[in-house]
């Protein structure tokens, strides 16, 4: 997955998530979304990014709601 692929399918998260969790901001979503990325900065194989971005972004989601 090149990182156009990656951040394409982060942007799908976002609405995912947007959609999972209506009382919470888009642009809230998209912070929570940011902060969980960098945590897989160093991931040499980029596939599965995105699944485990989601994956953290919802359980600090979850928290929030």
């Amino acid at each position: 997955m090149d990182r156009s692929d990656e951040d394409r399918a982060i942007t799908e998260v976002i609405d995912r998530l947007a959609k999972q969790f209506p009382r919470v901001s888009v642009d809230e979503v998209a912070e929570v979304v940011s902060q969980s990325r960098p945590e897989f900065d160093d991931v040499p194989i980029r596939d599965f990014v995105p699944l485990f971005v989601e994956r953290g972004a919802k359980s600090r989601l979850r928290a929030m709601a």
